[in-house]
């Protein structure tokens, strides 16, 4: 079946990826950087500590508008498409959802709440495991659409075959390449925020290095998941690993994944931290940007193509008019916020001296 590739429909949809992939660079890295506090080691293991809330701080919360603009543009423009998964992927969108709010709420408690030692490692402990959990259950709910298996429970549930509990709502995304996919999510995650700390710790060079060896060794962790991941396609997703492996696009577009991830490596193995910094967002955008690729013109496979699901014209047209006029107000204060919180690369130095409440996030 083919799609035109220049519709409204399309258009939303493409919007949607953005969206999307805004929320994997820059949420992903902050989930990532929780899974660095949960982890931090060492004698400079409370300076790690300091560096991941030092660079989360600031802009945690912003970076959620993205996901915002995925779930509204969804409910608004391809409403099928979120009632199915609202139905066949409750349960580990609802966890998902715990997560992200057990985890922001965590987070504020730890930096600005008690300073009684117990009650910060306790906060602490619950924004780490949050912060590992939600990435993992964000890649499981991807990985079960692009299985078919979230699709295809819902043709199941709507054709009234009077299948169980257990196989709409459990079957679709307990799988092992739904699960595959959710450790690959989670060590892109873990990977985006080791680099990125890596420039937020530029005063520190001992810290750099910390995080140097911690981001080549989660390079090769995302290497070994990601071949495990395209091991268990072709059971799993046969239809993405049919465009990923057939397609005309698929060799191009392996290769520039490829040069990615060794231009980041290289990177950081010749301590060129912004330029991996590049290069690593460079390889996380371009394996998100493969799997949509290769499911369209699907949305939904096997059961509903962006055509199908699409909203009438009318409601399409409306919806990216306000995005256009959205888009003049969000990105400029997007800009503004990054301009003045990550401008300035000595910005960690009070972190390392301050007291909580002293730090000026």
């Amino acid at each position: 079946m083919t799609e035109p590739l220049l519709t409204a429909a399309t258009a939303v949809a493409g919007i949607m990826l953005l969206a999307l992939t805004a929320y994997v660079l820059l949420a992903g890295a902050d989930f990532g950087g929780g899974v660095w506090d949960l982890l931090a080691s060492g004698p400079r293991r409370e300076a790690q500590r300091e560096l991941v809330t030092h660079a989360i701080g600031p802009i945690w919360e912003a970076n959620h508008v993205w996901l915002v603009l995925v779930v509204v543009l969804l409910f608004a423009c391809f409403p099928p498409v979120f009632a199915a998964l609202g139905i066949t992927l409750h349960i580990p969108l609802a966890l998902m959802l715990i997560g992200i709010v057990m985890r922001g709420s965590a987070f504020t408690f730890r930096t600005y709440g008690s300073e009684v030692n117990a009650t910060q490692r306790r906060w602490g402990r619950t924004f780490a495991i949050a912060s590992t959990l939600t990435p993992m259950l964000l890649g499981i709910s991807i990985g079960a659409v692009a299985s078919g298996g979230a699709g295809e429970a819902f043709t199941r549930l709507r054709a009234g075959t009077g299948d169980g509990f257990a196989t709409v709502f459990l079957a679709p995304w307990l799988t092992p390449f739904t699960i595959g996919v959710g450790v690959l999510a989670l060590a892109l995650f873990a990977f985006l925020a080791a680099v990125y700390l890596t420039v937020e710790a530029e005063p520190d060079p001992a810290l750099q290095e910390d995080f140097r060896r911690r981001a080549l060794a989660t390079a090769l962790a995302v290497f070994v998941v990601a071949f495990g991941v395209l091991a268990l396609s072709p059971r799993g997703a046969p239809r993405v690993t049919a465009g990923l492996m057939g397609s005309p696009w698929a060799l191009p577009f392996h290769v520039a994944t490829g040069l990615a991830a060794l231009a980041a490596i290289w990177a950081l193995w010749t301590r060129r931290f912004r330029a991996a910094r590049v290069a690593a967002a460079a390889q996380v955008t371009l394996i998100l940007w493969g799997w949509a690729v290769a499911q369209f013109p699907y949305l939904l496979p096997p059961t509903f193509t962006i055509r199908e699901a699409a909203a009438p014209p009318r409601t399409l047209h409306l919806t990216l008019w306000g995005l256009a006029v959205g888009a003049v107000v969000l990105l400029p204060s997007l800009r503004y916020l990054f301009r003045i919180f990550k401008g300035r690369p000595d910005a960690f130095e009070p972190m390392r001296h301050g007291a909580p409440g002293e730090r000026g996030d």
